[in-house]
């Protein structure tokens, strides 16, 4: 309506006045959903004759251990039938909009709508969120705002992984001995241990990293790994899409020395699909954090990083290696802290007492992790 004064007209009204009366009230006699989304926006700036949805959980600063945002849907005000997707949007505890984290979800089946946000947010915070409706370019009022704090723990989404273990908790799957050290991370006990994580969709390009300590050239073992992945089970040595990360101990040669190998897609000796990097001797404190970070790209080149203290720490290894045409798809994608033992024996497996925080896997830049 373009006016909220009401206007009577009487039956014996001039036709001039009849007329005025007409466009004076511009409800129609039977609505359509043609007529859901308007031009002619709302004092709220909203164009579609929708309700706000309401916030269902997480609100009133709840901490899930896995973010989910749900919300109950809404219909037209005119057409009952209609169902439109949904816009959620979440931001920081200052007011600022997160980047990445506005995304638009089809309304599915039920009555609610969820969206599992996989943008960068930050660790253990607090945020609020909103969600409004939209259909064919219009937009319905957005919901309250709900209030929550980000998970403590970590989420695997899509091909995405984040687990600080800096809490008590881990998203992967631990086995042999292992223990968490408050306030530090997770240490590995033996050769035999190691936490298991498997990607629901395999990562082509992107990045493993992490923090470890407690290692140093004179840590037990041979080829030992730092990180490692594969595809689905079996002997990692073997495996057609290996990727092994080593800082390898006394009994090898040159303890300490960093070399990395990756599999792509074959690993018959002749195929030509195996490299290896650089290998070097580094000497390292078992007293001290270190930033390893390997990086590949389907088709292209392979890479290891490793810094002191922190991701922008003084560099003591770099070395990359090109990998042909060829592409990393390993289906499931599987990723572990340490190794698996495999057909060399315990000796080339996982560091004991490497202890572990902050790993991180994703096409994505990572994300400030805290104490980093």
């Amino acid at each position: 309506m373009h006016q909220k004064t009401l206007v009577f007209c009487s039956a014996t009204a001039l036709l001039a006045l009849g007329i005025a009366c007409s466009k004076s009230s511009q409800t129609p006699a039977s609505p359509t959903s043609v007529q859901e989304p308007t031009a002619a926006a709302a004092a709220d700036g909203s164009t579609l004759k929708v309700a706000a949805p309401t916030a269902v959980s997480p609100v009133n600063n709840a901490q899930p251990d896995v973010l989910v945002l749900t919300a109950n849907k809404v219909t037209g005000k005119y057409d009952p039938s209609l169902n439109p997707a949904y816009e959620f949007e979440i931001k920081t505890g200052a007011g600022t909009t997160v980047t990445g984290c506005t995304s638009t979800v089809p309304p599915g089946s039920g009555s609610t709508v969820a969206y599992s946000p996989s943008c960068a947010l930050e660790f253990d915070a607090a945020h609020t969120w909103r969600v409004r409706a939209t259909h064919a370019g219009a937009v319905g009022p957005w919901s309250a705002a709900a209030s929550f704090r980000t998970p403590s723990g970590g989420y695997i989404s899509g091909n995405e992984l984040f687990d600080p273990l800096t809490n008590g908790k881990t998203v992967g799957t631990r086995f042999g001995g292992t223990q968490f050290i408050a306030n530090k991370g997770l240490e590995l006990l033996g050769h035999d241990s190691r936490v298991s994580y498997q990607l629901p969709q395999n990562l082509q390009t992107g990045e493993f990293s992490l923090m470890v300590t407690g290692i140093d050239e004179g840590s037990p073992g041979d080829k030992t790994k730092v990180m490692s992945m594969q595809e689905n089970g079996g002997d990692v040595t073997t495996n057609d899409y290996r990727a092994t990360i080593e800082k390898r101990g006394r009994i090898y040669p040159i303890p300490g020395a960093v070399q990395f190998r990756i599999i792509m897609g074959e690993a018959d000796e002749g195929a030509g699909r195996i490299f290896d990097s650089d290998r070097i001797g580094v000497p390292f404190s078992d007293e001290r954090w270190y930033f390893w970070k390997f990086t590949w790209q389907s088709p292209g080149r392979a890479a290891l990083e490793v810094r002191e203290d922190s991701p922008t720490g003084r560099v003591i290894y770099s070395s990359s290696r090109g990998t042909g045409g060829f592409l990393y798809r390993p289906v499931p994608h599987v990723i572990h802290l340490g190794a698996p033992v495999g057909r060399a024996g315990p000796n080339d497996a996982s560091i004991p007492g490497a202890i572990y925080k902050n790993v991180w896997v994703s096409s994505r830049p990572r994300p400030k992790f805290p104490n980093e």
